[in-house]
């Protein structure tokens, strides 16, 4: 009965150490980017995915679809080839270990670059528990940060922050086929390049040239990394992709995982102002940070009107646009004073862009007969603004191969 008991207790004194090692890590490293950066400078991604996967489960192949998928324009951040950095030579120059403080130091100052702002992919990273643990600390800092400035002319520099762990799961028989394969190419290429003479010889890891090797990584990875990815389930977005199948196969469950949803994007409050208009089953995001960027922007320095317009849409214009879901198009007019504010016609737009739709917006000025003059005989007018606002989106008309939609 004492065996039984003792890996429990010895499985959580074991997480207590990880948590502790981790906050002496973090505020070590913390303490130097602040000391070098300040504070305010900590300007961290407002999204970041953190990609693992099994060995062979198709990370290098994948990377650039997934982050097509999200609109980033940055290169990933490939933790491995951080080790490779010149910080990190340097540090075995001097006799030193690339551990978990070097890592992180190494990696956080990367994720401060400008090109990270609006988001960034982790490939590789978290390997440990302790690295896992740091990443929870980040985020609280990061929230601290999206807190301090919130309601300064620093705010649009620390958001929200949010966070995907993306997972590319293949079994172990596909993960050795996989690596075996992988061998046999690299092989034969660093072949013709040594008798040719022509390009530069690859890395050929010794696991992919060996079935026991390439089963014993796999073994690794299901029993330290797979468990620190797991962990992260309960606190950030997870998903989990089934990686067996051809890229295009993969690509697909990419997509189905990582279907744009507001809730995920937005800041809370933002979110709640809008959350009551439908989404279109289908959307279709240009420029997905820039306008998150602005909707963010409208909730935190125009709200009240912000929650005005999310009103007049959900009160005056989804009524209308149900009567045309076969179409998947309406044309409303409206004369609320309320799109009498330039700024208004603009959130009206990207609210409408957000739940899936396109807007068109037309502004017509009219005059209205008020009155005669009774001793002119002249009639007297008052001007008038009507908004035609025309909406499109997908019809059923579309999705059951009907007409397509209207010029």
């Amino acid at each position: 009965m004492n065996d039984s008991h003792s890996l429990p207790v010895d499985g959580a004194r074991l997480a207590e150490v990880e948590i502790k090692d981790a906050q002496v890590i973090f505020s070590a490293v913390w303490k130097d980017l602040q000391a070098e950066f300040g504070l305010e400078n900590l300007r961290f991604p407002k999204e970041i995915i953190l990609l693992g996967g099994a060995p062979g489960a198709g990370k290098g192949t994948n990377t650039t679809f997934i982050m097509k998928a999200r609109g980033f324009t940055c290169p990933p951040i490939v933790v491995s080839e951080l080790l490779d950095s010149p910080e990190a030579k340097a540090l075995k120059d001097n006799g030193m270990l690339v551990g978990d403080r070097e890592v992180m130091g190494i990696l956080l100052r990367k994720m401060l670059g400008e090109e990270f702002r609006d988001g960034a992919v982790l490939d590789g990273f978290p390997r440990s528990k302790v690295q896992v643990e740091c990443m929870k600390l980040l985020v609280e800092k990061i929230g601290y940060l999206h807190r301090k400035y919130a309601d300064t002319e620093l705010a649009a520099f620390f958001r929200q922050p949010t966070i995907h762990v993306m997972v590319l799961f293949v079994d172990e028989k596909t993960s050795v086929e996989r690596q075996l394969y992988r061998g046999r190419q690299i092989a034969k290429y660093n072949e013709e390049v040594t008798a040719s003479g022509v390009g530069e010889l690859k890395e050929l890891r010794s696991t992919d040239l060996d079935v026991e090797a390439a089963k014993h990584r796999y073994r690794v990875f299901k029993e330290s990394t797979w468990d620190a990815l797991q962990s992260l389930r309960e606190v950030f977005f997870y998903h989990l992709i089934n990686a067996q199948g051809g890229v295009e196969e993969v690509e697909q469950n990419i997509v189905n995982e990582l279907q744009y949803q507001s809730s995920l994007e937005l800041e809370p409050g933002t979110f709640e102002i809008v959350r009551g208009i439908p989404l279109a089953d289908e959307i279709v995001v240009h420029a997905r940070q820039e306008l998150v960027r602005r909707l963010d922007g409208y909730a935190r320095e125009n709200r009240e009107l912000f929650a005005s317009v999310a009103e007049l849409i959900n009160t005056k214009f989804i009524p209308i646009i149900k009567r045309h879901a076969i179409s998947g198009r309406a044309v409303i007019n409206n004369e609320d004073p309320v799109l009498s504010d330039p700024l208004a016609l603009t959130m009206l737009i990207d609210i409408f862009s957000d739940r899936g739709y396109d807007a068109v917006v037309d502004k017509q000025l009219t005059r209205i007969p008020e009155r005669v003059n009774l001793e002119t005989g002249e009639i007297e007018y008052r001007p008038n603004t009507t908004y035609r606002i025309r909406i499109y989106f997908e019809g059923s008309e579309i999705r059951m191969g009907g007409r397509s939609k209207g010029g």
